[in-house]
């Protein structure tokens, strides 16, 4: 199965973009367990307790979307790209923490962090999420030249 996702007609197969999706979905769990350790680090807790949720997997697992987003952003500004993803991915955590709520199921709640939107995201981690598309982007770019189309 085939998806077209270029105006020049290049394809990418079912399996490509689930290669990118499990990737994705690792690195994004990956990385909250390391931000969750640090926090744990900053309150003097030497345990270090990363946690996560299995929920998290498919969430970032959907940044394999970004994949054709990389690519049209690939001559633009650093500041420009990071900025889009940072925008995509409040945009996402939004959707998806909204949805998860409406089912008591959201493995996070901001709201008492002082610069929360709607108890699901927090500007204040704009940074992180600057610095993480960035990151996503060339997990995604390095799968693009390593996997060929079919």
């Amino acid at each position: 199965m085939c998806i077209n996702i270029t105006k020049t007609g290049k394809t990418v197969s079912m399996r490509k973009f689930l290669h990118n999706f499990i990737h994705c979905g690792l690195l994004g769990w990956f990385l909250e367990i390391i931000f969750t350790a640090f926090h744990a680090f900053r309150k003097r807790d030497l345990r270090l307790t990363g946690v996560t949720s299995v929920w998290m997997f498919p969430i970032y697992g959907l940044m394999a979307f970004f994949s054709p987003v990389c690519r049209l952003l690939k001559n633009r500004s650093l500041w420009f790209r990071g900025l889009v993803y940072t925008t995509l991915i409040f945009t996402g955590e939004f959707l998806t923490g909204v949805w998860l709520n409406r089912r008591q199921s959201c493995p996070w709640n901001y709201e008492r962090a002082r610069w929360n939107f709607g108890k699901v995201i927090r500007l204040d981690y704009a940074p992180f999420w600057f610095l993480t598309g960035l990151l996503y982007e060339r997990l995604l770019r390095e799968n693009d030249e390593t996997l060929r189309p079919d």
